[in-house]
């Protein structure tokens, strides 16, 4: 096994990813067309190899297209002169047997027999083969010097030390009551059977049609997740506003959970990110909020965990509140959580794989806030990248946490910068890192931490899941960092990091999830106000589905309610619950 890491700029998007072959042994006769065939297929088709940029089948892609069989000299010349070669030639350094194996081989890609090529003619070519010196003048900078030490991903391995501090890091914050108010009246009946969505939406998407008049509060729906259509929704009232950024429901279906005005006065109704915010718990069926809760936090992303508890991380939060936290929808108290100062950076979102807690860390310094210079750090820190202002940055990492122990017992640092999701494979073995960034997502095995590859996406992606099948991940490229102007779906190979499609859907979608049915991926569109539904087979948009007044909609929650009316939650944004699963063979029929 030959392996070696590697990064690649094309165009303007920087990538790293991981490269891996095992070659063939040399042939026996050096003009033997079919083992020469055999030696060139392992290297044209190596992980980052020329299959990137030429295609499978030499049909071109970021590249041109080979189909025209370049000559053993041909591909000596472009590794040696093409400069978006380099990195490749590095790694490669291919002998002329090699230069020979892969221009046999792209010759059988056109449909050329082993038999009617001249191999040895090819060979001669080598002949022409001439050193090429480098440019003895090139200048370097000490600078220049300092970044080449440590621009590969490699260096970041080695120099890795423990962020977090050892031992049991749990705080505690008790949760205080500051509202209670009165049962409404259902917006919508349930039906024996049924599945439905919940989503929470701010006040209007970017891009909301023309003559579409904004709600002036956050709205939460309810719809048919069978016919595609909204139910019912209700518009809180103004005082009790806040930034959306989630929906999180209770693992019986009967609350959601969504962000309420400030704290400290209800007739503030500006929402922002950067200050704590309320917990409003919301009845399923009125739509409307029965209590409100100080947290000491402003809640970012939340989800079911252990099909017990729900795992929130925030935004910012006070002095004595906590950066993620379990919280028990039973008694609305938080059970234990953590903070930045034990975790070494700037905690940004948190996934689990049903055991362990994971938390995408960042960096601090990057860019300074009321909340103790860690709100927008990371994505400062890859806008300023992005925007040419930086031309690296410090790793980024994923602290995994024992929430039986409170300990940090692994981290993982990975390939690029700012990652916004995890998706775990349904055996928990791998997770998958889309990281907004720098455009990459990463495969890492949780076991032992390696970065199995790394692999471009669309711009600034954001949330990413897997098919019932696991052979796919699909990632939503938002355009997180860049100006949040990504309108596509990258559809990536688990097996490799291979690029399979690229779909087309709206703007500044950010979270991409499969289906309890298994069939489908939804997509939640916060420029546009709607939910985009994909035939995960097909890989075509089958519904949109308009959210009312185009609201920006965030997160999303499926409900199912059995037979005897009894609810329970079967899919939100962190996995599957309620013994729903359809990478189990465990789907909802509907």
């Amino acid at each position: 096994m030959v392996t070696a890491r590697l990064s690649f700029r094309f165009s303007v998007c920087l990538f790293f990813c991981q490269f891996a072959f095992n070659p063939v042994a040399l042939p026996d006769d050096p003009y033997d067309a079919s083992q020469l065939t055999q030696r060139g297929k392992a290297l044209y088709n190596a992980e980052a190899s020329c299959w990137v940029c030429h295609g499978e089948n030499g049909e071109g892609r970021v590249g041109p297209a080979i189909r025209y069989g370049p000559s053993p000299f041909d591909i000596h010349y472009q590794l040696n002169t093409n400069p978006q070669m380099a990195a490749l030639r590095q790694q490669l350094n291919p002998d002329h047997t090699d230069l020979l194996a892969l221009s046999v081989y792209v010759r059988r890609l056109t449909g050329v027999a082993a038999d009617d090529i001249d191999v040895q003619s090819l060979a001669e070519t080598l002949n022409s083969i001439q050193d090429y010196p480098a440019v003895p003048d090139f200048f370097l900078t000490d600078r220049d010097k300092a970044v080449q030490q440590i621009e590969a991903f490699d260096t970041v391995l080695r120099d890795w030390k423990r962020r977090s501090k050892p031992g049991n890091i749990m705080h505690s914050y008790t949760v205080r009551e500051v509202a209670t108010f009165e049962p409404a009246e259902p917006l919508f009946k349930p039906e024996p059977g049924g599945v439905y969505f919940y989503e929470n939406l701010a006040t209007s998407g970017r891009f909301r049609p023309e003559g579409v008049a904004a709600s002036q509060s956050t709205q939460v729906v309810v719809g048919d997740a069978v016919t595609k259509q909204v139910l019912a929704s209700y518009e809180l009232p103004e005082d009790l506003r806040g930034a959306v950024h989630t929906t999180v429901a209770s693992p019986d279906g009967k609350y959601i959970y969504i962000i309420g005005a400030r704290p400290h006065s209800r007739a503030d109704t500006r929402p922002s990110m950067i200050t704590p915010q309320t917990l409003l718990k919301v009845d399923a069926l009125s739509l409307q909020p029965v209590k409100q809760f100080v947290i000491g936090a402003r809640l970012h992303h939340g989800q079911i965990f252990q099909d017990r508890y729900l795992l929130l991380d925030s935004f910012s939060r006070d002095q004595n509140g906590l950066d993620v936290m379990l919280f028990d929808p039973q008694t609305d108290q938080i059970i234990g959580g953590v903070r930045s100062e034990e975790l070494g950076g700037a905690p940004y979102t948190a996934f689990s794989d049903g055991r362990f807690i994971y938390v995408l860390m960042e960096p601090l310094g990057y860019g300074q806030s009321v909340s103790g210079d860690k709100t927008f750090t990371g994505y400062v820190g890859s806008m300023n990248l992005n925007h040419g202002r930086l031309t690296t940055m410090r790793p980024f990492w994923i602290a995994k946490i024992d929430p039986e122990t409170w300990q940090v017992v692994k981290e993982y640092p990975y390939p690029g910068y700012r990652a916004d999701w995890i998706a775990f494979d349904s055996a928990a073995e791998f997770m998958y890192v889309p990281a907004g960034g720098s455009a990459t997502l990463s495969k890492i095995n949780i076991e032992t931490g390696e970065v199995v590859w790394a692999s471009p996406t669309g711009i600034g992606p954001y949330g990413a899941n897997l098919n019932a099948s696991g052979s796919e991940v699909w990632v939503a490229d938002k355009g997180e960092t860049t100006g949040m102007f990504g309108r596509t779906i990258s559809v990536i190979a688990s097996a490799n990091g291979r690029q399979i499609e690229t779909l087309f859907s709206a703007y500044q979608v950010d979270h991409v999830l499969l289906a309890p049915n298994g069939r489908e991926f939804w997509t939640t569109s916060n420029g546009e106000g709607r939910i985009y539904v994909f035939d995960a087979e097909k890989r075509e948009q089958s519904h949109v589905i308009d959210m009312p007044q185009f609201g920006s909609p965030h997160g999303l929650v499926w409900v199912h309610y059995d037979e005897n009316g009894h609810s329970k939650v079967v899919r939100d944004q962190g996995g599957f619950h309620g013994g729903v699963d359809p990478r189990k063979g465990k789907a909802l029929d509907y």
